[in-house]
Order: structure tokens, then C-alpha cells, then sequence
């Protein structure tokens, strides 16, 4: 809307904040969405090969639980320094066509669409399981499955459907391709939210005075709510850090010392 130029008014882009996405993206999504996954299919994760389409905050939190939780963890990206990241942790990092035909559970969280498509659903082995738990639903192609299936069997679980394919191969759309995380468990919890709900108290707070001075245009949250939320919350944990001293704070603002 900015580069459009049909913006009126200033936004602040709370979801972009630090305590934001590593909580509730990296610790709250990695969590909640294998908590509705297990609770839609009662599948033992360990062991499985999980295919993760993703490896921002919310994919890199996935990755760490299922690897945790003892599964063979598979990332697709589109993004290099991502897969970079993601192959350098360990994880096995392959296109999308690559991974259909090995995967157990299959994970979205990309923000895109057309993620898992005909073509990939065309390999996948007989049981697979499909969960999004990134955007609408629209990044696994819930339409080309539709189009596939000769059967479908609506709430083998709640919240699960089995598509038969002519082969006679089953698969396992998860909340009608929605949010696993909402639509199959209770998405995340009370501690993670209330850092989400923090940053945006904070910011309204803020905007209260700051708006008049802000332009038509997509702000960044002020990086001292970031952390005054990250204070917080460690003080609700009984968790205490250091503090820079002086002589500290004058050498990281002055470039003579150690010159």
C-alpha cells in the first residue's frame, strides 16, 4: 500500500518485532503446531520424516521440536542464507519435489501459496499427513487434492480428512488446510501470547503520543518496547542478567579505545 501510495495513515509493524517473532513464531508456533498435529492424529513423531516447507522463525522453531522430538527433519526453502542456516544446524535441505516422496508429515509455514501443489500430492506416499500452519489455506493446494480424490472420508479424526487417490494412496489434510495450530489444538500459550499482547499494549501506548509525528507509512516498533518487553518477561521468569558498567558502555560508543 505504501509503494502504491494508497496508505493514510502510519501502522506499526508489531509483528515484526524481535520478542515477537522469536516467542511466539520460534517457541509458540514450533510448539503449538505439533501439539495440534499429535492431538488430530495421535502419530508417533519420532522416527517419521517431517517435511518442513520453511525456515523462517516459525519453520526454524518446527525444525527444533520434531528434531527434539526425535524425527528425521527435512526443510525446502526458497531463500539461500535460510538454507544455509537450516543445512548448517544439521537439517537435510532439498526441494519440495525431492521431499514428496519420503515425507511422513508435511508442514507449511511459508506465507505463500501453491507450497505443496498437485505435483508434489502426485508422489507422496501412502498416509502422508498435510498440516499448514503458515498463512490461509491456501499454501497446500487443498483444491488439487479435492480434484485427485476418487474419495474422501470427512472426520477419520476431528479435524482430519483421508483423501483416497485413484492409486488407491491415502492422504491426511489436517483443519481443512486452515491454521493446524488453532483449528487442532488451542494455538499457543498464555505465556507465550502475553508477549505478543505486550508489544502491542506498549505500542498503542506509545502512539498515543508519538502518532502526530509519524507519516503515512510502515513503522518499525521503537527497539526500547522490544526490550522493555524482554525485561519483562524475564522478570516474570526470576531470570536476572548483567548490566554494561561504565567504562563498558564508553568502549562500545567510542571508536579510539583500542585503536
Amino acid at each position: 500500500m505504501v509503494q502504491e501510495g494508497v496508505l493514510r495513515f502510519p501502522v506499526v509493524a508489531v509483528n515484526d518485532t524481535a520478542t515477537k517473532h522469536m516467542f511466539d513464531n520460534r517457541y509458540g508456533t514450533g510448539q503449538s503446531t505439533l501439539d495440534g498435529i499429535v492431538r488430530a492424529t495421535n502419530t508417533l513423531l519420532a522416527g517419521k520424516t517431517i517435511v518442513i516447507a520453511g525456515f523462517g522463525y516459525c519453520g526454524r522453531g518446527l525444525a527444533e521440536r520434531a528434531r527434539g522430538l526425535g524425527a528425521r527433519v527435512v526443510i525446502t526453502e526458497i531463500d539461500p542464507v535460510k538454507a544455509l542456516d537450516a543445512a548448517l544446524q544439521g537439517f537435510t535441505v532439498q526441494p519440495m519435489a525431492d521431499a514428496a516422496p519420503h515425507g511422513d508429515v508435511f508442514i507449511t509455514v511459508t506465507g505463500n501459496r501453491d507450497v505443496v501443489n498437485a505435483d508434489h500430492l502426485a508422489m507422496m506416499k501412502d498416509g502422508a499427513i498435510l498440516a499448514n500452519s503458515g498463512h490461509f489455506d491456501v499454501e497446500i493446494d487443498v483444491r488439487a487434492l479435492d480434484a485427485m480424490a476418487v474419495r474422501v472420508h470427512r472426520g477419520v479424526r476431528p479435524q482430519a480428512d483421508e483423501y483416497v487417490l485413484e492409486d488407491g494412496r491415502r492422504l491426511v489434510l489436517l483443519a481443512e488446510g486452515r491454521l493446524v495450530n488453532l483449528a487442532a489444538a488451542e494455538g499457543h500459550p498464555a505465556a507465550v501470547m502475553d508477549m505478543s499482547f505486550a508489544d502491542q499494549a506498549l505500542t498503542c501506548a506509545w502512539l498515543v503520543t508519538a502518532h502526530e509525528g509519524l507519516a503515512p507509512a510502515v513503522h518499525d516498533v521503537p527497539a526500547e518496547i522490544d526490550g522493555e518487553v524482554a525485561r519483562l518477561k524475564l522478570a516474570s521468569m526470576s531470570v536476572s542478567i548483567d548490566a554494561l558498567t561504565p567504562d563498558q558502555e564508553d568502549y562500545l560508543h567510542s571508536w579510539r579505545i583500542g585503536s
